[in-house]
């Protein structure tokens, strides 16, 4: 008897693996090249290959699927404050230490070094976004550590080196015991939130005080980043007002701290990272920077931070428009495949622009990181990393949504990996500051620091001349922008403000360095005569040119 068969499996495509994230993303390619970090070339292009590969890409899936558990006591009744993980999780974060992700553009310091970092985060974010959690606390703690002079801790003897090692070590032990180390973060409280001088938590001196002193913290955290890391930079207030304090895991002669894990967060995404609430009960700390200028000192790690949210993003954009493209290459849909449909085009097509625009930004800011010695380079991260974060985190989102609606059901559906990238996209918006806080953050770089529009000038002003619709919608940005210089911005205009930023710089950066045909279409599509959804592209623009740089074959 013939077995019994209800249907056969065609017109489906095949899961996009064991391919390489660089060699398929002409953008990103060239980005690296004008922004300085050709010599960096071939290790890109192997991180890229491994991170597309088919085991790696199932432990990303899988670090996803078994999220990690808080232990609290161990079998004797020890407080322990453990939170395990995957096996899955230890392997990405070994991929990720390995290469340097971490701390190598701080403490090996070279020409490119800043871009070749931003480039492979960008990658490594299009596979697994958890991990990037506590690479960026790390990278962001770091340089300041390498400012503080020897205290109650000397950081040259053993922190820094275990930052900079390569090799991952997930031990819970003092750090002198470890091969490697990682950073956490913990700023916000339940009653504050974006509002950090509203945090209770009291640091009280052991002695006479000051920098490099011993206190005792008592309080709560509300998001405790990387619960498991080594050590945490924590927001507590004294009597000078609020402090940073340097909150090892471990204290220096032994006992483990007294920072009581309560609960993890139950995330809408991120769910291979662990986020906890914690409990400090007279935890020993560390005061970095002078007493009552903890947030000064925290903000210059929030521009590190925030940098990473928009590379974040751009990596969930690149790899959405990527899974998005492969798909419509072998879908087949009314006698021919989805990417030759005319409507289907012009939504890529417009997808592509959005992508390709959020990239060559954010390299572009990486590349005045590794500026930060020349004031004009300063001055652009201080304005553009704020306007990017809003805008580029904002954008992944809605386009993100799109990207899964190429799949149609299949999309939808928790075995492809549109979800996992949907679900993910938020968070970047609104850590390290929502998109209010971004924007009234622009408006305040304008208004006090003049540096920031004279470098914008300089940054903007060449792209004059080439569309008539950049250069009045420039004309109006800095007649916007000339009203917050004075007493009374209105904080109203913000987002206005900043949003308009946005656009003007990814035009500009188009305009420079991209194909005529991607210029032409995003300055018509964004400037010119913005439109409200993907595919809203106006007649004659060049799709053919667009989608051949997005991805390989799809014309």
């Amino acid at each position: 008897m013939p077995s019994f068969q209800t249907h056969a499996v065609f017109n489906q495509a095949a899961p996009l693996e064991d391919y390489s994230l660089y060699d398929t993303d002409t953008v990103l390619q060239q980005a690296v090249q004008r922004e300085g970090a050709a010599a960096w070339t071939d290790g890109l292009r192997e991180h890229g290959a491994w991170l597309g590969s088919a085991p790696t890409l199932a432990a990303a899936a899988q670090a996803n699927r078994l999220p990690p558990r808080w232990q609290g006591y161990d079998r004797n009744g020890h407080r322990v404050d453990q939170v395990e993980f995957d096996g899955a999780w230890h392997a990405l974060m070994t991929g990720i230490v390995a290469r340097g992700l971490h701390s190598r553009a701080w403490l090996e310091p070279a020409p490119g070094a800043q871009v070749a970092r931003a480039a492979a985060y960008l990658m490594q974010g299009q596979v697994e976004a958890g991990t990037l959690c506590p690479t960026t606390m790390t990278f962001a703690a770091v340089p300041l550590l390498q400012g503080e002079p020897a205290g109650a801790i000397d950081f040259a003897q053993h922190w820094l080196p275990a930052l900079g090692s390569r090799d991952y070590d997930a031990l819970d032990a003092p750090v002198p015991g470890k091969r490697g180390a990682l950073i956490g973060m913990g700023l916000t409280e339940k009653q504050g939130g974006s509002d950090l001088r509203a945090i209770t938590t009291q640091a009280v001196a052991e002695g006479p005080g000051g920098r490099g002193a011993v206190y005792r913290l008592t309080g709560h955290k509300w998001f405790y980043s990387v619960p498991h890391a080594d050590a945490h930079l924590v927001l507590a207030n004294t009597e000078a007002g609020p402090g940073c304090f340097f909150v090892p895991r471990w204290t220096p002669d032994g006992p483990r701290n007294a920072v009581r894990i309560r609960r993890l967060k139950d995330k809408l995404g991120n769910r291979s990272n662990a986020s906890g609430e914690v409990e400090f009960e007279e935890a020993w700390g560390m005061l970095m920077g002078e007493p009552g200028r903890g947030l000064p000192l925290l903000l210059q790690m929030a521009a590190t931070t925030r940098l990473d949210c928009v590379l974040g993003s751009a990596a969930l954009l690149r790899q959405a428009l990527a899974q998005a493209c492969h798909h419509a290459g072998q879908r087949q849909a009314f006698g021919r495949a989805l990417s030759g449909q005319p409507l289907m085009r012009q939504v890529l097509a417009d997808l592509a622009l959005e992508s390709e625009a959020a990239t060559v930004w954010a390299m572009r800011l990486a590349r005045a990181v590794d500026e930060r010695g020349d004031a004009g380079a300063r001055a652009l991260v201080r304005v553009g990393t704020p306007a990017a974060k809003l805008w580029v985190c904002k954008r992944a989102i809605a386009a993100i949504g799109e990207c899964m609606e190429v799949w149609g059901g299949n999309g939808y559906v928790e075995d492809g990996p549109l979800p996992r990238l949907y679900r993910e996209a938020p968070v970047n918006s609104i850590w390290e500051g929502s998109g209010n806080i971004m924007a009234l953050d622009v408006q305040r770089a304008l208004q006090r620091e003049p540096d920031c529009l004279a470098a914008l000038q300089a940054e903007l002003e060449p792209a004059r001349g080439a569309w008539a619709a950049y250069d009045r919608a420039w004309d109006e940005w800095q007649a916007l922008a000339a009203g917050p210089a004075g007493p009374s911005p209105d904080a109203a205009q913000a987002r206005r403000l900043a949003a308009g930023l946005a656009r003007l710089w990814q035009a500009a950066l188009l305009i420079r360095h991209a194909p005529p045909a991607v210029a032409d279409a995003y300055v018509a599509s964004r400037l010119a005569c913005p439109g409200g959804i993907a595919g809203e592209l106006p007649p004659g623009v060049d799709l053919d040119a667009i989608l051949a740089r997005a991805w390989p074959g799809i014309c």
